[in-house]
């Protein structure tokens, strides 16, 4: 009776304490969604920089777009399945809705996924599945959190299972149909799993299983107190089973089984690989790799090691037997998946690979994993690069990697190619770059020239090129400034701009997290960051949430890149970085001055295309039309065209009329002298 009552009170005071801890802690986070709503309130200037930013007031969709004119004749089977999916009726199909009970509001995608995603029939899925999916989604997590014993998670795995067997046809009878659910059941499990925690919630979570567990030891020690003999008891076969049991845990496995297959093969094999879930916090960490597998297609990844000893990833989308190939290259904090993070039809790297390139997506050095051939490199040694090093180490490196590639490829896929070119390049290579990845490339192209060696381009188009930064903003001006004064002092201490320890960076994905979550304090903080970069409207909150800022890695800045971009804004010219002393230069370019990139553009024989952003406050459209104007008094072959972007609308944004300008840049390059006559003949079949 004692007992009785006792639990009774610690039942009911542990009720009150939940409810009491979770409320406070509700509101004091309405407390700063609401503040953050009243400064958004007073703050000048923000309706042009929330103007059409997706990611936190708009819910993501499921539903994929439908594709665009240019890709109508050229897109890959996977494109067209899709494409069939997401055109369907409302009549015949089973959409996700943007509306408050969307699972999406529950789980949000990346801020530029929503491309990526279909819808699915009616007739292949039954409500009872989705009843039973959704339960699923809910235990899955508590499952790894609390234990869930494996044999009650396959029973209600089967129960589902069965669950899912549409009524009125035998299991034995529908092997398609049930094969289909469970891989639906998969599908949806792992959708709900990878997506993030935020702060908030890890805190939710944190304090209902600090209560849970100071409750249940005070539940322990009165039932102990109240049952001496039983506690007696129990400690007796604790003591006696003690070495046992030790003996137990050495042999436990800390790593769990999880099922995994390669996505986009015609037969993926089912393997068994080993995963410390407990080191997951629940934090979106998918590679490129990952995103463009999931998606159907083809992946293979090159290591390039750079003649300093940097050990680059080049990333690809192999088309091994394609003639023509496309180089995308990214720019400041940023990574390979810029070019995939919209989607199947919104970015650039699936558009190439859907018209029949074949697709290398380049990685700059400056990783916080600090890959290099000296694993013992110290972070002053490793940081220690500019952006000489981007263009005269870091694109020499992957294009020759690309052209070896593809050279021996052909030389098998194709027998005769070597005699029929001759001396001549056997494939196409066009380069497609976003900002710095620009600036890096006009350097690569100039100073392979100079050399007199062959860069094996073909084409350029450049995504609002970095070079020349005078037309810039007053925060940019201050920034200026203040690092030129403070370099000789900071470069000894500082080497680089970037998240040491994995818990930081763990921080800053969990809050990019609840900048979704709470539109306010997301809307603040975007705004915010827009002041910082000179007004531009990008939507940076929604970049910090892609899953290349996670808490294994991230990409970084140099001091020595920062420096330089400094010092080009103050000399006013694109030049080389000036190491300070003509000595120096001397030694690096054979004169006490930097080498003016500008003055030495007439050098550039293929055609380049720019592109410039009307939005832009980080490289205005004068600083493009700069490149512009200096590369038609050198009489190169360029074009300059404007949209209504901001900067990172070019590479994280879904915009069908850049990618469709792109793709007819891309078009114009002429085919090999082997395609052009296949092309005939295909032509005259037809006839």
């Amino acid at each position: 009776m004692i007992q009785r009552f006792v639990d009774n009170v610690l039942a009911v005071t542990k009720e009150s304490v939940k409810t009491l801890t979770y409320e406070s802690l509700n509101n004091i986070v309405r407390l700063i969604n609401g503040l953050s709503a009243l400064l958004l309130t007073i703050l000048p200037g923000k309706a042009n920089i929330l103007e059409g930013i997706h990611g936190w007031e708009l819910r993501p969709t499921f539903r994929g777009p439908r594709f665009p004119r240019w890709m109508e004749n050229g897109v890959s089977s996977f494109n067209q399945f899709i494409h069939e999916l997401s055109v369907d009726s409302d009549t015949s199909s089973l959409e996700y809705s943007s509306g408050e009970d969307d699972l999406g509001a529950i789980y949000p995608a990346s801020p530029s996924s929503q491309s990526s995603r279909a819808s699915f029939s009616k007739r292949n899925i039954r409500w009872t599945g989705w009843i039973g999916c959704l339960f699923l989604w809910v235990l899955y997590p508590i499952k790894f959190l609390f234990g869930l014993p494996k044999s009650v998670w396959q029973l209600f795995c089967c129960g589902v299972s069965k669950g899912n067997s549409v009524p009125g046809n035998d299991r034995s009878s529908s092997p398609r149909r049930i094969k289909r659910l469970l891989t639906l059941k998969d599908h949806v499990v792992h959708r709900a799993t990878d997506r993030r925690r935020g702060v908030i919630e890890d805190l939710h979570l944190a304090i209902e299983i600090i209560i849970e567990t100071i409750f249940d030891a005070v539940h322990k020690a009165a039932h102990f107190v109240l049952s001496p003999l039983e506690a007696l008891r129990i400690l007796c076969r604790w003591l006696f089973s003690h070495s046992n049991r030790g003996k137990d845990m050495l042999d436990d496995d800390p790593y769990d089984s999880v099922t995994t297959t390669t996505l986009g093969d015609d037969d993926p094999v089912v393997t068994e690989r080993k995963t410390s879930l407990r080191h997951s916090m629940n934090t979106d960490a998918r590679t490129c790799q990952d995103v463009i597998t999931e998606l159907g297609y083809p992946y293979e990844a090159i290591n390039v090691v750079t003649s300093d000893g940097y050990v680059l990833l080049l990333e690809r989308i192999p088309r091994r037997d394609a003639r023509k190939a496309v180089y995308l290259q990214h720019g400041i904090m940023d990574s390979s998946m810029g070019w995939v993070s919209n989607g199947v039809v919104g970015s650039p790297a699936f558009a190439a690979y859907d018209q029949g390139y074949d697709v290398f997506l380049g990685n700059f050095r400056g990783l916080v994993s600090r890959e290099h051939v000296d694993k013992d490199i110290s972070s002053k040694q490793y940081w220690r690069y500019s952006i000489n090093e981007h263009g005269m180490e870091d694109i020499p490196a992957m294009i020759e990697k690309i052209h070896q590639v593809k050279t021996s490829e052909l030389k098998i896929s194709q027998p005769g190619l070597e005699e029929e070119v001759g001396d001549s390049q056997a494939y196409k290579l066009c380069a497609i770059c976003h900002s710095l990845g620009g600036a890096a490339m006009l350097m690569y192209v100039i100073t392979r020239q100079i050399e007199e060696k062959p860069h094996r381009l073909s084409r350029l188009i450049l995504l609002s090129p970095a070079g020349f930064h005078e037309d810039s903003g007053v925060a940019f001006t201050v920034a200026e400034y203040l690092f030129l004064f403070l370099a000789p002092i900071l470069s000894p201490f500082v080497p680089g701009f970037y998240i040491p320890t994995r818990f930081f960076r763990m921080l800053l994905n969990k809050l990019a997290r609840d900048f979704h979550n709470y539109p306010a304090v997301g809307g603040l903080v975007q705004t915010l960051m827009s002041y910082l970069v000179g007004g531009d409207s990008s939507n940076w909150v929604g970049v910090l949430g892609l899953p290349h800022y996670n808490m294994n890695d991230m990409p970084g800045v140099s001091f020595r890149v920062a420096e330089h971009l400094a010092q080009i804004k103050r000399s006013r010219k694109f030049r080389m970085y000036d190491y300070g002393s003509e000595t120096a230069n001397m030694k690096a370019y054979g004169s006490p001055e930097p080498l003016d990139l500008g003055e030495c553009y007439s050098l550039i024989d293929v055609p380049v295309d720019l592109v410039a952003g009307q939005k832009d406050r980080i490289i205005r459209p004068s600083m493009v039309r700069k490149h512009y104007k200096l590369m038609k008094e050198g009489g190169v072959d360029a074009s300059f065209r404007e949209f209504e972007y901001a900067h990172l609308d070019f590479t994280f944004s879904h915009r069908e009329e850049l990618l469709a300008y792109v793709m007819s840049r891309l078009l114009l390059v002429e085919p090999t002298m082997k395609q052009q006559g296949s092309s005939r003949k295909s032509k005259k079949k037809g006839q």
